[in-house]
């Protein structure tokens, strides 16, 4: 072992994680086997549509071979970590499938992440590698890497992915050059399904993003049993993914949809309403996988027109809180059942399933659902001695189960805050289950706004105003305030011709029963919420925008 390789421990049970092999809950075999014995059964299935065009199973084979050859002539081996900043496109998948291939560790990260937090990504995972886009949209990643390259002893290659005929950045390899490699010897490794094969990125509430490890077995097997429970008929699934591949929702893609199940994966290179429109109508997707506010929009581009699209088997809704306008006008608009799924990167799933078209309610807001013990079982625990709570009580949602990821990378902070002693991951959500053993998720222990001492739960604010009839979408942040500490704004993007005010909103909350001391006290009108990287609302742009603007003409 190389002295620059990480080292990661895996904070479960051995005999927990063996117990679901034994009993099937898990395949017990690594990423890359998993896609190549779905590639032996059918050979010619389309594996990827993205801009290019189709790719069957084979195609993808043998591009994964001659990556993986390349990047083992490189000297990239088994528990080596590279870094993908790659948009959803094949390559993405290739250098996914090929690094299982090699039995390093995957690190993606969405494209439009800046170069520093790449740089703290790439060095405190100690990535020998990296592979960037040469060129997306107005971002050149590998040439910024590279530059970055000096600074990190541990990075050895930047690989630039792009148009074939364009030259390499300097300092870089070309990823068409090693797709040419002779794959006729390549011998894949066969890492333990319980390693690591990814690392998932969230940004989290800390100060820098948080990196969690998942095994092969995690992904293959917990996520894929989420996957595989919306799956009624088990005929191989046709995903379209709005949101990254690099992010962690994305991580159902090349290791859960292909490799898992056996399907398609439909990309596109970065999301619009219109192109994602066009993507059903052309593809025909059994599952859409986005976040609520990409939905808004293609919603609001579907308004009026009286389109009927080809209904999918599920709309798969994460990443950011569900409310009820926007789930029963999606069950409508796309003419399949609404899927709200609760989870994050750091260890939780929990969904409403297929079981009702538009997803229950409980006067709140949207319900989690019914935790699957086959992905990850879900207890209420008290925040501070972290013993079980009864169901009814309100305390922190804790999760452990075969999705369950190993630990956190680079953090022994991270793991004794957010682990427990048995391998819990506590999720800083506060929840309740009911007598049906139904998860409510009722807000955030940090996600709150602080005002002259009150507590303000922004995701309760948003999800009242979601009702709203001049509100296509919103999202609340709390601005720093020298009376009051904090005080709420609320960041709208009206529907065509609307102009809402604070005091329509203050009436309308009033109206769902929020008292006055959670009514926005600023209003920042704007045609469309901006979207991090992982396509998640931008609350650090919003909050810049905010100060920006002079308060007169904030509302």
């Amino acid at each position: 072992m190389t002295a620059d390789r990480l080292v990661l421990h895996d904070l479960l049970p051995a005999e927990l994680r063996r117990s679901w092999v034994v009993d099937g809950t898990c395949p017990d075999l690594d990423l890359y086997s998993l896609f190549r014995a779905r590639q032996i059964a059918d050979l010619h299935r389309t594996a990827v549509i993205d801009a290019k065009g189709k790719l069957c199973y084979t195609a993808l084979d043998r591009k994964v071979r001659c990556l993986a050859t390349g990047l083992r002539e490189l000297g990239i081996g088994p528990g080596d970590v590279v870094g993908v900043q790659l948009p959803n496109n094949r390559f993405a998948v290739i250098a996914d499938l090929a690094l299982a291939a090699l039995g390093a560790m995957a690190l993606p990260f969405p494209v439009g992440r800046g170069v520093l937090e790449a740089e703290c990504l790439l060095r405190r995972a100690e990535a020998v590698a990296v592979i960037a886009a040469t060129e997306h949209r107005e971002f050149r990643h590998a040439a910024d890497l590279s530059r970055l390259a000096k600074a990190l002893p541990a990075l050895r290659h930047v690989v630039a992915a792009g148009p074939g005929s364009a030259p390499a950045p300097e300092g870089t390899i070309l990823l068409s050059g090693l797709l040419r490699s002779d794959p006729s010897g390549f011998v894949p490794a066969r890492p333990d399904p319980d390693s690591a094969a990814r690392i998932l990125v969230s940004s989290g509430s800390e100060a820098e993003p948080k990196m969690i490890a998942y095994s092969h077995n995690a992904l293959a097997g917990g996520r894929g049993n989420f996957l595989a429970s919306l799956i009624p008929d088990r005929t191989p699934p046709s995903c379209l993914f709005l949101v990254p591949l690099a992010s962690a929702f994305g991580s159902n893609g090349t290791a859960v949809t292909l490799a898992r199940h056996g399907g398609t994966l439909v990309l596109l290179d970065h999301f619009t309403p219109e192109g994602a429109i066009e993507a059903v109508r052309e593809h025909r997707p059994t599952h859409i996988l986005g976040v609520p506010t990409m939905v808004r929009m293609m919603l609001e581009r579907l308004d009026g027109t009286g389109e009927e699209l080809p209904a999918p088997t599920a709309l798969v809704l994460g990443g950011a809180p569900l409310d009820e306008t926007t789930a029963a006008a999606a069950a409508e608009a796309f003419g399949c059942p609404v899927v709200n799924l609760y989870g994050s990167a750091d260890g939780v799933n929990c969904h409403t399933g297929l079981g009702s078209t538009v997803p229950p309610t409980d006067g709140t807001g949207v319900v989690a659902g019914h935790p699957d013990p086959r992905v990850a079982e879900i207890r209420i625990a008290d925040p501070q001695t972290h013993e079980p709570l009864p169901d009814g009580a309100v305390g922190e949602i804790i999760s452990r189960g075969p999705m369950t990821p190993l630990c956190y990378v680079g953090a022994p902070d991270l793991d004794a805050r957010y682990r427990t002693p048995d391998g819990w991951v506590r999720t800083g959500d506060l929840g309740y289950l009911d007598s049906d053993s139904v998860l409510h998720v009722v807000g955030r222990l940090k996600d709150i706004v602080i005002r002259g001492g009150a507590n303000i739960s922004p995701a309760e604010v948003e999800r009242a105003l979601t009702a709203h009839p001049q509100i296509r979408d919103v999202a609340c942040v709390g601005i720093p305030d020298p009376l009051m500490g904090e005080r709420l704004a609320a960041c709208v993007v009206p529907r065509a011709g609307q102009h809402p005010t604070l005091a329509s909103l203050g009436e309308h909350l009033t109206r769902h029963g929020l008292e006055r001391r959670k009514h926005p006290e600023r209003l920042l009108l704007i045609t469309e919420l901006p979207l991090t990287a992982a396509g998640k609302p931008d609350r650090t742009a919003l909050r810049e925008r905010l100060a920006e603007v002079p308060l007169a003409q904030a509302g």
